[in-house]
């Protein structure tokens, strides 16, 4: 991916500092959070009704734009998203709230969210709507699902973007509220749909982008980009983690969707480009 936009000042580096307390894991709750960590966007506070965990008064760090090459990739990712949702809210006579990215080490305290631990992944917490992750996930991302290169790292921030989208569009409300009505496999489909809808946003991102050239007048989306996307979505698919975790696949059990359909979502939202087509919750079919 070429990018001429610089990088994003809504970036908050706590790379480094503690992360507000231990969270003591007993039992089932590790096996949880081993399978979680595989996964995108786990809502910390799940976990911490699970673990019987607190919140504790959110870290503030660094702001602004980082100078390191691995947080300033982060940023330029970032930006990415910030001139294409800006975009697109505005054509709608929106106004597009921009989130922060939180860059964190080991394990983080998210207001609303409570601790979290890197093992749970990249997530979003609608509570302060901000997105945090462990830079150490992009490694995991490449050396044990073969998802390498720079637009499966960026496709990774689109997706959590894709939950504040949701979120700015009340969605994220709406589906919490029927989660907390539903039985637990009802709670999974819902999930489920809920991110599919932010691969689907992912690919209108991807989408936008594709059409945008770099400062040298060349293609901003690189020949091999939309297939590392690809393969980041069909490596993190619920069907292929479960068989690589437990060995066998239950779909009631699915919280983020099959490979295929992360696939199928995020290739229909470059493709159309239209966020009147990612409506996954009333899709007859993912």
């Amino acid at each position: 991916m070429r990018w001429f936009g610089g990088g994003s000042d809504n970036i908050e580096d706590r790379r480094g500092m503690s992360g507000g307390g231990k969270v003591a894991l007993g039992g089932g709750a590790t096996i949880i959070v081993v399978i979680l960590g595989l996964l995108f966007g786990k809502n910390p506070n799940e976990l911490l009704s699970q673990m019987g965990g607190a919140a504790p008064t959110e870290q503030q760090g660094k702001k602004g734009e980082p100078t390191d090459a691995e947080g300033q990739a982060v940023s330029e990712a970032l930006k990415s998203t910030e001139v294409v949702w800006e975009k697109i809210f505005q054509d709608q006579g929106r106004t597009y709230e921009e989130p922060t990215l939180v860059l964190f080490t080991d394990q983080v305290s998210a207001a609303g969210c409570g601790i979290a631990s890197s093992a749970v992944g990249p997530f979003y917490c609608p509570a302060d709507r901000k997105v945090y992750i462990d830079l150490s996930f992009y490694k995991e991302l490449q050396d044990r699902f073969g998802a390498a290169g720079d637009f499966a790292q960026n496709y990774v921030i689109a997706h959590e973007v894709g939950h504040h989208v949701q979120n700015l569009l009340g969605i994220s409300e709406k589906v919490d509220r029927l989660r907390r009505q539903s039985d637990e496999v009802e709670s999974n489909k819902l999930s489920v749909r809920m991110e599919l809808q932010a691969d689907f946003f992912a690919g209108v991102w991807a989408h936008y982008l594709n059409q945008m050239k770099s400062e040298n007048g060349e293609a901003v989306i690189e020949p091999g980009d939309i297939e590392e996307a690809l393969n980041a979505a069909n490596a993190i698919g619920d069907d292929r983690l479960q068989q690589e975790s437990q060995g066998q696949v239950v779909p009631d059990a699915f919280t983020h969707g099959t490979s295929a359909q992360r696939m199928r979502w995020f290739k229909k939202g470059f493709d159309t480009g239209d966020i009147n087509q990612g409506d996954t919750f009333n899709a007859s079919s993912l």
